[in-house]
């Protein structure tokens, strides 16, 4: 793989904000890959999968570069090249990176590997927490499935569509899907793709959400004409599939502490053609 500097300074730009101004970072990759309308899907899956890649491991990274939050420019450029000497890419020849101690790099990761939480790169409370609740053995195990990539899973939005219609449309548009047994809403894409870029995402089609959120909704055995009340929508993705159970009909109350989670979920709601959604802000207040 060859880097190219318009992706990499995106990366970079990106990492920065994160963990110096405390953006999310699913925000943080939103942003970068509207930096250039020119780059194609292979660009942009490098600069998204880049940025998740050095957050989802920075504890590990960061013991291998030797550096700590917050991170000055030159201690995210160790970052980086420690991120891409673990994935075999050859650095370019630029001022930014430098001499980079390959081998170093390389024995400390053998070496840190060895330990849980630096392998599983998690801060040392969650660590010591999890083996009290959970005892080694399980914990161990536990984390390791949960440093895996997880599925892209889809939900139909039965309001406007069902699901055997949207996996012919998603088709057209070169995403190919599978259904997931016992989810009756679920398509799950066996390659990753930008589905948010499809005009199936525009026309409120689906919402992106994984197989087990999928049953939390259908566990509650909503009908049509019910009152349903959410405590904690947060962006609403299951408030969304609550209403389309109930068919528009009825009333779903979303609630939340965060006002601007809920205007998120005003804008899904719009696309989704969800009508029957009512939101309101909790006001938290001190008691004495």
């Amino acid at each position: 793989m060859r880097l190219h500097r318009n992706l990499t300074f995106a990366v970079i730009d990106s990492i920065r904000d994160i963990f110096n101004e405390g953006v999310y970072a699913d925000k943080a990759v939103e942003k970068a890959l509207k930096r250039d309308k020119r780059w194609g899907a292979r660009d942009r899956k490098f600069v998204a999968e880049t940025i998740y890649e050095i957050v989802r491991w920075n504890r590990l990274y960061a013991e291998i570069a030797e550096v700590n939050i917050p991170y000055d420019r030159d201690n995210i450029w160790r970052l980086f090249s420690v991120w891409c000497i673990l994935r075999g890419i050859k650095l370019p020849d630029w001022n930014q990176i430098g001499d980079v101690p390959e081998r170093r790099i390389k024995g400390r990761f053998a070496e840190l590997s060895k330990t849980r939480k630096y392998r599983e790169s998690i801060p040392d409370w969650m660590d010591e927490l999890c083996i009290s609740e959970l005892g080694e053995e399980v914990w161990t195990k536990e984390i390791a499935a949960l440093n895996i990539q997880a599925s892209v899973i889809l939900r139909t939005n039965t309001l406007n569509i069902s699901r055997e219609i949207l996996q012919k449309k998603l088709k057209a548009e070169d995403v190919i899907t599978e259904i997931v047994p016992h989810h009756p809403d679920a398509l799950i894409l066996p390659e990753r793709a930008n589905v948010f870029r499809t005009e199936a995402f525009h026309n409120g089609f689906f919402e992106v959400q994984d197989a087990s959120s999928q049953l939390v909704a259908a566990y509650l055995d909503v009908k049509p004409g019910m009152k349903v009340v959410d405590t904690c929508a947060g962006a609403g993705g299951k408030t969304l599939h609550l209403s389309a159970l109930m068919e528009n009909k009825g009333q779903v109350i979303a609630m939340d502490i965060y006002e601007s989670k809920l205007r998120k979920l005003k804008v899904r709601a719009k696309r989704n053609k969800a009508h029957n959604i009512d939101m309101r802000v909790m006001r938290l207040y001190k008691t004495y």
